[in-house]
């Protein structure tokens, strides 16, 4: 458990370091490699990149001390689950544009997630 757990921290790390460095300094980049032109531009993309630095924030500590840090793991799953269920779903579903790559990788983490949060340590 705890080495998954140290796994997502350092995929954390690097995915989220990498996206909210794009999304925050760089949001035009952002908006064509990591959303995939899917949605026009707008300084939005700013606030993402700050939801995304306390990720990669948050999963260096956990680095350090997973355990007490994995109510990041259970963030992220909320968030993503309901982005993967109330955006990309019906983008899906009526043809609009929306980053698949994202869709895929949110998916993936909704999957693995509950596999990883150390949910009886959170709940005692």
């Amino acid at each position: 458990m705890m080495i998954a757990m140290k796994i997502m921290y350092v995929a954390n790390v690097i995915v989220a370091g990498a996206i909210s460095i794009t999304s925050l300094f760089y949001p035009k980049t952002a908006q064509k490699a990591v959303f995939t032109d899917a949605f026009e531009y707008s300084e939005s993309i700013r606030l993402i990149g700050a939801l995304w630095l306390s990720i990669f924030l948050l999963s260096l500590v956990g680095l350090w001390y997973p355990k007490q840090m994995s109510l990041v793991f259970v963030f992220q799953l909320i968030y993503k689950s309901s982005w993967l269920l109330f955006a990309a779903v019906p983008a899906m579903i009526n043809a609009h544009p929306y980053p698949k790559a994202m869709a895929t990788f949110f998916l993936v983490w909704v999957i693995v997630l509950p596999f990883v949060i150390p949910w009886k340590e959170m709940l005692n």
